[in-house]
């Protein structure tokens, strides 16, 4: 559809171009922007509330929107599968995907499909999930129909059970912070990880498993998002960990201190993003993909991060 769209520029173009002024000669064509969101949340308290579990009906959908919730909450358990590294769902979209501001799926459901500029195309709610499972799960997408894709879609229908269709929501997405006047400080941040952070998640973002299980996400390093995952953008953390960590005290960090901390642990080494592989370089990948407020491709501590050609544990498959 867009190469026809674009073909059909050419052709209009060509025929401007018979008649135009010499000024128009040197107009460059309009760069796709690639980073472009979707629709923010309209301000205000989300007063959506999605069913109880309570109330998942006793019925084949209902073992459905139980197995989807399963595996929502707990999805290590397709590790080595689709999922490679030490993430759950659930870990950026806390209380199973009910919670507002935290990229709730009751708000999410409705919304595809839906274009994103990050893949050019009008996404299904299938693709989205897929992608998901590519950058956040560092991961191999399943394909379309797969049960674990078919469960995990029943469970967010079932979520959003009586909330409208493509109307953006109050609480939808992650919160929208100011950039700080001053910007960020990486350093100012890595000392707010030290006193807030690091007791969940390792002085080395490494994460926390208990009895195997892992209780509290890896934040950089081969159990990390990818770099082509959403959060690994400083605007996104920043929102994320404003309105949801430490995790039980919400708000408690300044937005100065949210987008410091956000800097800190975003700058750090993760798997590679999985379109550098069809990319000729690291700047090409950053300058296509990449023009946004990450580390993707900058140097930090006379290392460039993203120089590398590690994928962590993923074998290696094509993503969106």
């Amino acid at each position: 559809m867009m190469s026809l769209w674009k073909s059909s520029l050419l052709v209009v173009g060509s025929a401007f171009f018979v008649f135009a002024a010499p000024a128009f000669i040197q107009a460059a064509e309009p760069k796709v922007d690639y980073q472009k969101p979707l629709p923010a949340a309209p301000p205000g308290e989300a007063t959506f509330q999605p069913p109880q579990e309570r109330d998942i009906p006793d019925s084949p959908y209902g073992d459905m929107v139980r197995y989807g919730r399963d595996l929502f909450v707990n999805t290590q358990q397709l590790r080595g599968k689709y999922v490679f590294n030490g993430q759950n769902c659930v870990n950026c979209h806390l209380d199973a995907g009910r919670h507002a501001s935290a990229a709730p799926m009751w708000a999410a459901f409705g919304m595809y499909p839906a274009y994103r500029s990050k893949n050019d195309k009008v996404n299904t709610l299938t693709e989205r999930l897929q992608g998901c499972i590519t950058y956040s799960m560092n991961g191999v997408a399943p394909a379309q129909g797969d049960p674990t894709l078919v469960a995990m879609e029943t469970y967010f229908h079932w979520l959003s059970t009586g909330a409208p269709i493509n109307q953006a929501l109050p609480g939808r997405g992650y919160l929208k912070l100011e950039t700080p006047e001053g910007g960020h400080d990486r350093e100012r941040g890595a000392a707010v990880y030290i006193e807030q952070c690091a007791i969940c998640h390792g002085e080395n973002g490494e994460g926390q498993k208990v009895a195997g299980q892992v209780v509290f996400p890896p934040l950089w390093g081969d159990g990390a998002y990818n770099w082509g995952a959403g959060m690994h953008r400083v605007n996104t953390a920043a929102g994320f960990i404003k309105a949801n960590m430490p995790l039980g005290k919400p708000n408690s960090l300044s937005d100065q201190e949210a987008w410091d901390v956000a800097a800190f642990v975003n700058s750090h080494e993760r798997p590679q993003d999985p379109r550098r592989r069809q990319q000729s370089s690291l700047d090409v990948t950053a300058s296509t993909f990449h023009n946004h407020d990450g580390f993707y491709g900058k140097s930090v501590n006379d290392k460039r991060l993203g120089d590398h050609d590690n994928y962590g544990e993923n074998p290696g498959v094509a993503s969106q």
